[in-house]
């Protein structure tokens, strides 16, 4: 078990907190389709055969404060988590929520149609859905 303490000028755990923040980079490599584990905000990408469906799960972000962008095959997600007050004499021990700017790109396939591209957001979760192109959608022959 790992010894944290809730006081601040404890230099052997503020120590302990840049090694693991360290370690957490190293193992986040990117990737064509992003980040792996530990960026935020966290996303599912799926694909169906009408649409890829993106899914960012970013609590506490204002709507107004994110920009959603295709370019050439690329979503970038890009915004900015504000950080949050404690009360004016209340001390900080622990702060692990993330505040300050974000960026996550993902790779879309080619055969996706970026003009019908919506997004909402809700309940803390931006919802992107881009349709595929009509001509590329699988359909079935008849055989005469």
């Amino acid at each position: 078990m790992r010894y944290r303490s809730l006081f601040p000028r404890d230099l052997f755990a503020e120590l302990d907190r840049l090694q693991r923040q360290a370690q957490q980079s190293l193992d986040a490599t990117p990737s064509i389709r992003g980040w792996n584990y530990g960026a935020y905000p966290a996303m599912n990408v799926g694909t169906t055969p009408k649409s890829v469906e993106v899914y960012a799960f970013a609590p506490g972000v204002d709507p107004a404060a994110v920009e959603v962008q295709i370019e050439k095959g690329v979503l970038t997600i890009a915004g900015e988590r504000k950080p949050v007050a404690p009360e004016e004499k209340a001390a900080v021990h622990i702060d692990e929520r993330f505040a300050g700017r974000f960026r996550r790109v993902v790779t879309l396939p080619d055969d996706v149609d970026a003009n019908a591209a919506a997004a909402r957001y809700r309940d803390g979760v931006l919802h992107i859905s881009i349709p595929r192109r009509e001509a590329v959608q699988p359909r079935r022959i008849a055989i005469e």
